[in-house]
């Protein structure tokens, strides 16, 4: 990557404090002791983490690439840094006991510099979407080395299973996504409002006016949760603007946490579990457009939800394949869904027993 692109990130609010920690070494050094090593990309993959870890009793370092990710994973009780792009890892990795990958960071020179170090390495929750498939194989050549270095893999599912061995990949065997797995708890209690609410969960660009353009959201309380805090400004100007035009009230949570407005943004981190537990229809983001892949269903499940998504969940698909009575859909169908939609529930969890295992066996003892 170019540093003047480089440069020119640093002045976008999501990146302003990832970009100069991934990059300028001196503000984000090594972990200062070797541990179990876990990597993982943002918010949502540092949460699976938690049941993991409460079932491990070492030292716990986590890198991550986004700001989320590494605002969660502080809340936890371990070493937290940045993982540094890939041309300075091996000037970065130092000694760790094992290194745990999860989901699709598959990284040449993260895992050889691991396994130099000493590491034995485990990818988790491994996954290969439809979208990428041709991909991995066009370049099979290449994730045949970086498998070479990795000892175990634990995949999604069986599909997964059969397409990470077609790339390389070896000691493959199947546990589900780990994203299922564990309690799903609210961290605080809203009282339901007495009307219908719809959640537009985890919106990503253009999905807030494509879905206002044709759910049905009349008499009903209509919450929007966008997917990133730097959308927050950008997506509340036109939800007022959207309000306005249909003679709606309108406010922003961390204006005032209720729900007494028609239409309420919320713009706060973590508070999209507590929401659920209020929905009525959820309206799944990050499906309706065709670069996301989809979002995790299970927590809206959780609370019985009636769910309706786009169809692009490519990344999500063994998680959606645990949810009764979820509806996808093409837009235009979502007025007519909405109103014969059932309530969901989640049809199993998954065992993280074989994940535990090996990684406490690949843990030196003391």
């Amino acid at each position: 990557m170019a540093l003047p692109f480089l440069l020119l990130l640093i002045f976008k609010d999501k990146y302003k404090v990832s970009i100069p920690k991934r990059f300028f070494l001196f503000k984000n050094p090594p972990f200062k002791n070797s541990a179990i090593w876990f990597h993982v990309c943002s918010f949502g993959e540092v949460v699976s983490l938690k049941p993991l870890l409460a079932k491990i009793d070492e030292a716990v370092n986590i890198s991550v690439t986004t700001g989320t990710g590494y605002e969660e994973a502080k809340k936890y009780k371990a070493d937290v840094r940045f993982l540094p792009f890939e041309s300075l890892l091996p000037f970065w990795v130092n000694r760790q006991k094992v290194l745990v990958v999860s989901e699709a960071e598959l990284w040449y020179m993260l895992f050889f510099m691991a396994k130099k170090r000493g590491a034995k390495t485990i990818l988790i929750n491994a996954r290969i979407s439809d979208n990428s498939y041709k991909s991995y194989l066009k370049f099979s050549w290449f994730y045949k080395r970086i498998f070479s270095y990795i000892d175990m893999v634990f995949a999604q599912s069986e599909k997964d299973k059969k397409r990470l061995l077609e790339i390389g990949a070896k000691e493959v065997e199947v546990t589900g996504n780990i994203k299922a797995y564990g309690d799903i708890k609210t961290t605080r209690v809203f009282k339901k409002p007495k009307q219908e609410v719809i959640t537009l969960a985890s919106t990503h660009p253009a999905e807030e006016a494509l879905l206002l353009e044709h759910i049905d959201y009349h008499d009903k309380k209509l919450i929007i949760v966008p997917r990133h805090p730097e959308r927050f400004k950008e997506v509340g100007l036109f939800l007022e603007a959207f309000a306005k035009e249909q003679g709606l009230s309108f406010h922003k949570f961390s204006q005032r946490e209720d729900f007494e407005s028609d239409v309420i943004m919320i713009d706060k981190m973590g508070e999209l579990i507590n929401i659920y537990a209020i929905s009525d229809i959820v309206y799944l983001g990050g499906s309706f457009v065709d670069n996301v892949g989809g979002h995790n269903p299970l927590e809206p499940a959780t609370f019985g939800c009636k769910i309706l998504s786009g169809k692009y969940i490519f990344n999500q698909k063994a998680l959606f394949e645990l949810v009764e009575n979820i509806n996808v859909i093409e837009i235009e169908e979502s007025a007519q869904t909405q109103k014969e939609a059932l309530s969901t529930k989640i049809l199993g969890k998954v065992d993280i027993e074989p994940i535990i295992k090996a990684l406490l066996w690949h843990t030196p003892k003391k």
